[in-house]
């Protein structure tokens, strides 16, 4: 056994030259109080080994993500409403939509639709006043009259605000439901469109490295096709004779490498590629390197 001090080298750790840790199970205080380090002879020596990567499990997810069913344009929202209004009957039962819910809905899909026809109307009549307003103040050889009054639709039975949050509500209910499926909402109107995946020739991720707290940060995020994707396979070369090895794979930007640096000024060379499952998917990455340890 030896004697510790301060920064004292571990001239058996893996890689070599790494100072001591205080989690080493190879070092004890002994009944002098002082700190001790057990070497290879020594009873219950425990030998050292390269650190292991940490696989993650990949997250669950979908293979077939979609888009959010709900149509964001105002004219495609009342057409949706009215879709979903005129095909619910037939399958209110199975679904276990009650008739109070049947009648609110179709409300509100009435009153919305009310709401478009009016602001289109006020619309119209504003372009039509502006500009007899403006030929009115400066003149003109146009033969032209004043616009005739606004024609309004026919009034509907007012209902309250919150027709989407409404709606939102409504959907859920339904497709928690056990007889729900998609084709049913194709039907109803409430099944968004397929998502287009990554381009795998070209994709790859991109990765930036950073010190902080003495280990090697590596930042990388999904490129906003975290729904095709499962993991990062991290690799990194430790400049020790021994090429890439893997670091990890990682589910959850960003990644902590925590390696101990070397005693001396070495550069750590860093690449990733994504992974779906078992494959690996796209293309690697440009290498990165920053230096540690010294």
């Amino acid at each position: 056994m030896r004697l510790l001090h301060w920064d004292a080298i571990n001239p058996h750790s893996i890689p070599p030259g790494q100072p001591y840790r205080w989690d080493d199970p190879n070092l004890f205080f002994g009944p002098d109080g002082l700190g001790y380090a057990r070497e290879p002879g020594d009873q219950n020596f425990i030998s050292y080994a390269a650190p292991a990567p940490t696989p993650t499990q990949p997250k669950p997810k979908h293979k077939m993500p979609k888009s959010d069913y709900l149509k964001r344009r105002d004219a495609d929202f009342a057409a949706q409403l009215n879709t979903f209004k005129l095909n619910i009957g037939q399958y209110s039962a199975t679904l276990g939509v009650t008739a109070a819910q049947i009648s609110t809905q179709a409300e509100d899909a009435a009153y919305f639709s009310h709401t478009l026809a009016m602001q289109d109307v006020c619309i119209n009549c504003g372009q039509q006043w502006t500009g007899w307003k403006d030929f009115i103040r400066e003149g003109g050889t146009q033969s032209t009259t004043a616009p005739a009054p606004a024609l309004f639709p026919p009034a509907v039975a007012a209902v309250d605000p919150g027709v989407e949050l409404r709606f939102r509500a409504l959907v859920k209910q339904i497709k928690a439901h056990t007889a729900y499926n998609e084709s049913t909402g194709q039907v109803l109107g409430i099944e968004g469109p397929v998502q287009t995946g990554p381009d795998f020739a070209v994709l790859r991720p991109l990765l930036r490295l950073e010190i902080n707290g003495g280990q090697v940060v590596i930042r990388w995020s999904w490129q906003g096709h975290a729904a095709f994707l499962d993991m990062l396979e991290l690799v990194v070369d430790r400049a020790d004779g021994k090429g890439f090895v893997t670091v990890a794979f990682d589910t959850t930007p960003d990644y902590t490498d925590t390696t101990p640096f070397p005693a001396t000024p070495t550069k750590w060379t860093y690449k990733a590629i994504y992974r779906v499952g078992d494959q690996r998917v796209g293309q690697w990455s440009d290498e990165v390197s920053i230096t540690v340890g010294g």
